[in-house]
């Protein structure tokens, strides 16, 4: 479900602008420049993914980021990681030994 959730350009965005601070609906909707229907269905993908939360504030709703799910990814990507950056040392050691 998280990769479904980060595969969408536009949950990306909003992962984006929610890193910055938490914000209401409507300010997405105005960031994004979608319709207020579209930012609520990506922001209920978003919360069943659990990356981001909400809590009520007055007449509105605001949204936030939760970073717990994406320091899972992060983790389960460290090998992964590892190994591109062993190939990318051993790719400039190389070109370094290239007359």
């Amino acid at each position: 479900m998280l990769f479904e959730a980060l595969a969408e350009p536009n949950r990306r965005r909003i992962l984006d602008f929610l890193l910055e601070r938490e914000r209401p609906v409507h300010d997405l909707v105005d960031l994004l420049r979608v319709s207020q229907p579209a930012v609520s269905k990506h922001l209920r993908v978003l919360r069943e993914a659990g990356l981001v939360t909400s809590r009520v504030d007055a007449q509105r709703r605001l949204y936030r980021l939760r970073a717990e799910p994406l320091r899972q990814l992060d983790d389960w990507l460290a090998p992964y990681r590892a190994t591109w950056e062993t190939r990318l040392d051993a790719l400039e050691t190389h070109l370094e030994e290239m007359p």
